[in-house]
């Protein structure tokens, strides 16, 4: 059954699926193996030699029944596939899931294209289904079901590797004779780009890739499933939230460099009038010089203001971690800088510095050079950049720490903007700008 976010998909050949003591209720065709289950007759002939008969319990009842006298080789022949109760949405964009099998029952969720479903059961044209948090009702017509769903994993399901081991070297090819370009953590998971007898090409983000061997990785299988009213509804409010710290934050922004450029303003008038002050006392002073030999009228110069120097920003680092969160869900675009339509790794920490009025460099690489200054990364604050490279030493991704040995990023165009752990790949400098 498909009822968690993760399905663990399992090929079986025919001659090798057998379940003993489960029911299977699968109403679907089955996978009929030209040849007998080899061995298991005569394993079943042993047991009862040396099982009186008085011991014959449950189990050996359901051993009575898959080896039929009757015709035992027909019925062990027979294997229910391992996909009869997967269905996937082959709707051209959603289909409604509702509460009765009609189309005049309350609408509780959406299945879109590629979603995948348990399949419960079937009543005419309409199927009950079960996907992620809703249980509901869609025609069977919108549905691949069994060997056809089967056919659409490929299509619609991504694969995973979970690291298994403390940590697992990346390397540039095949083989444990091939360059070491990364490590990652145990625990971290990442989009498998292809799969080879013993080997995985993995993405670790935008533009860095390698291969880990599959001993020390846990492959899952990973679908859509479908979304209830109330969970797009909260998906909506995240994304207009979203939106509206934004909107807030740019404003906050304006009213800061405004009251900044009125500060510099007074200053500068201060320091203008007290300038004058000095002059027109220096004025008086060579006018009276006769009248003043014994005593000096000079004015006292005034006490220079010790001028604070112009933020050229706000906030601190832990402002800039927490708002960079706002935005964990949104897509990753290669050049973009938005933080709602799309940015790549160096363009969305340049958008989040830029809204507390910080100016850094558009690519990673410059950034690693200019932005703020660098510090340990044992000492890596809230607000903090961390930065990573590639096998050639050049500095190619970039994130925003924000405490508890996470970070987030804009990942890739798979995961879009994340979280991840900061040891997700090797970090190599960390730079503050607060």
């Amino acid at each position: 059954m498909i009822n968690g976010t993760v399905v663990k998909v399992s090929l079986f050949a025919a001659g090798a699926f057998l379940s003993l003591g489960t029911t299977v209720t699968a109403k679907a065709s089955t996978i009929t193996s030209d040849k007998p289950i080899a061995g298991i007759t005569q394993k079943i002939d042993e047991y009862y030699d040396v099982v009186p008969e008085d011991q014959v319990g449950e189990a050996e009842a359901v051993l009575e029944t898959i080896s039929s006298k009757e015709n035992p080789k027909e019925k062990m022949t027979e294997v229910v596939s391992p996909y009869a109760n997967l269905g996937i949405s082959v709707a051209n964009d959603y289909v409604n899931i509702r509460t009765e099998p009609n189309t005049e029952s309350e609408i509780v969720g959406k299945l879109y294209r590629g979603c995948a479903t348990d399949i419960l059961e079937t009543e005419g044209e309409w199927v009950k289904i079960h996907s992620g948090k809703v249980d509901g009702y869609i025609k069977a017509e919108y549905l691949a079901i069994g060997e056809e769903a089967e056919s659409l994993i490929e299509e619609f399901a991504t694969k995973y590797a979970t690291v298994n081991t403390e940590t697992l070297f990346v390397r540039e090819g095949q083989g444990t004779d091939t360059k070491i370009i990364n490590m990652v953590p145990l625990g971290e998971s990442y989009y498998i780009i292809k799969e080879y007898e013993e080997w995985a090409e993995i993405m670790i983000d935008d533009v860095e890739t390698g291969f880990v061997s599959k001993e020390l990785i846990n492959i899952d299988v990973k679908f859509d499933y479908a979304i209830s009213i109330e969970e797009e509804q909260a998906k909506l409010a995240a994304e207009e939230a979203a939106k509206q710290a934004e909107i807030e934050r740019l404003e906050a922004l304006a009213r800061e460099q405004e009251a900044e450029r009125a500060e510099a303003a007074a200053r500068k008038a201060e320091a203008q009038r007290q300038a004058e002050a000095v002059q027109k006392a220096a004025n008086s002073n060579t006018t009276n010089t006769t009248n003043t030999s014994n005593t000096s009228n000079t004015p006292k110069e005034p006490a220079k203001e010790t001028q604070k120097p112009s933020s050229s920003g706000s906030g601190n680092g832990q402002q800039i971690a927490d708002y960079g969160v706002k935005f964990v869900g949104n897509p990753y675009v290669y050049g973009g800088e938005s933080l709602t339509n799309g940015a790549d790794c160096s363009g969305f920490v340049r958008a989040i510095y830029s809204h507390f009025g910080k100016s850094i460099r558009r690519t990673s690489g410059e950034q690693s050079q200019s932005a703020g200054y660098v510090v340990d990364i044992s000492e890596r604050q809230p607000g903090d950049l961390i930065f990573y490279r590639n096998s050639s030493g050049n500095v190619n991704h970039v994130a925003i720490y924000i405490g508890n040995d996470r970070i987030v990023h804009a990942s890739n165009q798979r995961d879009g903007i994340k979280i991840s752990n900061y040891k997700y790949r090797t970090p190599y400098i960390v730079r503050r700008v607060f």
